[in-house]
């Protein structure tokens, strides 16, 4: 099984859990995901990540 460190939303702690340990808040990959130079999706990302600057 492959692991991957974790990171809390609320208390920005890092962990291994789907849960926070201190907060029991959720937590997120705090990896960025791997980059493709075939990302067929790119164009999707960045309209949003542009609508997202906007608000």
């Amino acid at each position: 099984m492959r692991y991957r460190i974790r990171k809390c939303i609320k208390c920005s702690r890092y962990t291994l859990q789907d849960r926070c340990p201190e907060c029991g808040s959720e937590t997120r990959i705090a990896h960025p995901p791997r980059f493709s130079p075939e990302d067929r999706y790119v164009k999707y990302r960045l309209i949003a990540k542009s609508i997202l600057k906007k608000q």
